[in-house]
């Protein structure tokens, strides 16, 4: 299960909504519980890609950056956040293919619907497995 707390499940909507109709992305950080991941801060990034439209990159420094502030706190990378500003709400072809860190949990927001639409999977090694979201 993902737990995103409240302030991060705003800012990864106000990410999210800013960026259409480019995708966004970012960084999720927290804590572990097993399977569990809780994100109490949600980074935003640069969406380095290049075409920004239909795909997501994080450029590998921030990620750097984003661990080394988090170990501060004695918090961790618990996972990424992109979203489809027009698009399903799910992972795409290119999503699968790319997003690859082994136990990470990666949260999808679509804003295809007047209503956001959050979801997530995490990378078990072989496959995605889907999990829950919830936000407390």
């Amino acid at each position: 299960m993902l737990v995103l707390s409240a302030p991060a499940y705003a800012d990864v909507l106000a990410h999210a909504r800013a960026a259409a109709p480019e995708e966004c992305c970012g960084i999720l950080v927290g804590t572990r519980d097993g399977d569990d991941a809780h994100a109490m801060t949600a980074v935003a990034t640069e969406n380095a890609a290049e075409n920004p439209k239909t795909t997501y990159e994080i450029p590998p420094g921030d990620v750097v950056d984003v661990a080394d502030d988090a170990a501060e706190r004695d918090e961790e990378i618990v996972g990424f956040y992109h979203s489809h500003p027009a698009g399903p709400p799910h992972l795409s072809e290119t999503d699968e293919r790319e997003a690859t860190w082994k136990g990470y949990h990666y949260l999808l927001v679509s804003l295809d619907d007047s209503t956001p639409f959050l979801d997530a999977w995490r990378w078990t090694g072989d496959a995605f497995a889907a999990d829950a979201v919830v936000v407390r």
